[in-house]
């Protein structure tokens, strides 16, 4: 009898695993060079798509089948991702919008996403860069000649000084308090303001301000709008007070200069038009890639 019951609770255990294969099995849908993308994948991808406002089970396909062709190429290089990598990768990406690990892996879960899936984008996307800096960064041209010469074009009267700036902020500490507040006494310190010798004296009689020595600074440094309106200001001067990430901050102009320096400018262009070639020259590859390779979709 005890034997009857053991080889009948296996075959109810054999049942079950036969009946639930059929539901968690997945089915390859895609073959990259022999690599299998299973119809899982796709969903899950499709499941991460719909967090970041995408769509498209196409767009879906081609992602993963990008991302196959990118790690196998970098294995060809002899390219390798470790596990640290992507950890870092995923840190990363938690900081730039803002949350914790634990928020982070919290939203996709509750959206139906496998850490998994992230990680794979992201190892595939470490390796793409490492294939980048390898076998294509040296076919990008830049012409330093056309880069000095739009450079030159783009200085103005309001960007065509060199300053010597201190900062006045008004803290919130901790992002607390209200920044209209705060607005209103930066707006008070401002009219009383008399020039950067006495500027930490001044701040003396708030609680939670400061003045810093920013340096010298030149006007391309500087988004178009403070440009232009330090631009205004003579010796002595300070703008008026403006939302920043720890509090509320003004510019006090200690000294000012003529000077039409346009390494920043330039320098800006060349990250520009830099990141551009080199993105096309990136698709290029890959489309090669793509264009040699097996790809099957059942």
């Amino acid at each position: 009898m005890k034997m009857h019951r053991v080889l009948g609770a296996m075959l109810v255990g054999l049942t079950l695993m036969l009946y639930a294969a059929p539901a968690s099995a997945a089915t390859v849908k895609i073959q990259v060079n022999g690599q299998p993308i299973s119809d899982l994948q796709i969903s899950q991808r499709l499941a991460l798509f719909k967090i970041e406002g995408k769509k498209g089970q196409q767009t879906a396909m081609d992602e993963l089948v990008n991302e196959a062709l990118e790690l196998q190429e970098a294995k060809r290089l002899g390219l390798t991702v470790s596990e640290a990598e992507v950890d870092d990768a995923v840190l990363q990406l938690a900081r730039q919008i803002k949350v914790s690990l634990t928020n982070l892996q919290k939203v996709l879960t509750d959206n139906g996403v496998g850490i998994a899936t992230l990680r794979d984008r992201l190892r595939a996307t470490i390796a793409w860069n490492k294939v980048t800096a390898v076998a294509i960064n040296g076919k990008v041209q830049i012409s330093d000649a056309d880069i000095d010469k739009e450079a030159k074009a783009k200085l103005t009267a309001a960007n065509s000084f060199d300053y010597i700036l201190k900062e006045v902020i008004f803290l919130l500490p901790g992002g607390k308090g209200s920044a209209s507040a705060r607005t209103a006494q930066a707006n008070q310190y401002r009219k009383s303001f008399k020039g950067c010798d006495t500027a930490v004296q001044l701040s003396l009689s708030y609680t939670d301000a400061a003045v810093r020595d920013i340096g010298r600074r030149h006007a391309t440094q500087f988004p178009d709008a403070l440009s232009a309106e330090l631009s205004k200001l003579n010796v002595g001067g300070i703008t008026k007070p403006r939302v920043v990430e720890n509090g509320v901050s003004m510019l006090a102009v200690c000294a000012k200069d003529v000077s039409q320096d346009t390494t920043f400018i330039a320098d800006n262009l060349r990250q520009t038009a830099g990141n551009g070639a080199l993105k096309t020259e990136a698709n290029k590859y890959l489309a090669d890639l793509k264009a040699k390779a097996q790809i099957v979709v059942n």
